[in-house]
């Protein structure tokens, strides 16, 4: 905790600039405030006027630096996201669905193996368990137990099967037993994980929830 802060300190700083608390009404007219008492206790120092002018840029400040605390932690959980499709690897079956048909055999089915970014929607792919699912898409033979954890957050695993409103499995959860085959529904960039990604980076992200109370505070 202690390095996230250090390492934010200067992200902090460099959010005192008032163009970048024009998004934050209530922080720019605080920080307003604290330059006047800053004037203020030196043209006519006291002890009032030195502790309001302190306690003002303090609050400043520290609302500058959990809001770079924030950004820190959504972009090391992008970068950790992204490492994480990069290192998946997919077996992919050859000649997809018409394969199935034709073997019958989940042990039989002859695969290539791909990285995870090579997938299209349409490809099958076969997971076992131990094995990461590397992307979005429905299960179209097996049974399994598959770990969410990654994604939901919960730590109960749960069962996914082809048919039914249980064939939906994401990218980047886990086969706990047995082996599934799986149609790939998403095309490269338009998984699951990637709108994670785009969210904790800010393309679809919305305001921090001091900016978002900020507005509405002003707004009133």
């Amino acid at each position: 905790m202690t390095e996230q802060l250090v390492s934010a300190l200067p992200g902090a700083f460099r959010k005192l600039d008032p163009r970048e608390l024009v998004g934050a009404p209530v922080m720019l007219v605080v920080e307003i405030g604290a330059a006047a008492t800053t004037v203020m206790a030196v043209v006519h120092p006291s002890v009032m006027a030195w502790l309001v002018t302190v306690w003002l840029w303090l609050t400043v400040v520290f609302a500058t630096l959990a809001e770079s605390v924030a950004e820190g932690r959504g972009k090391a959980q992008a970068a950790s996201l992204r490492a994480l499709q990069a290192e998946t690897m997919a077996r992919r079956v050859r000649g997809g669905r018409d394969q199935l048909t034709y073997t019958g055999n989940l042990a039989a089915l002859p695969t290539d193996e791909v990285a995870s970014t090579q997938l299209r929607a349409g490809d099958v792919v076969v997971v076992a368990a131990g094995e990461r699912i590397p992307g979005d898409g429905d299960v179209i033979e097996g049974v399994a137990s598959v770990d969410e954890s990654a994604v939901t957050g919960e730590s109960a695993p749960v069962i996914r099967e082809s048919g039914g409103d249980r064939s939906a499995v994401t990218g980047g959860t886990v086969v706990l037993s047995d082996r599934i085959v799986v149609r790939i529904t998403s095309e490269p960039g338009h998984s699951f994980v990637d709108r994670m990604i785009a969210l904790v980076e800010g393309s679809e992200r919305q305001r921090t929830p001091t900016r978002s109370r900020s507005t509405c505070c002003w707004s009133r």
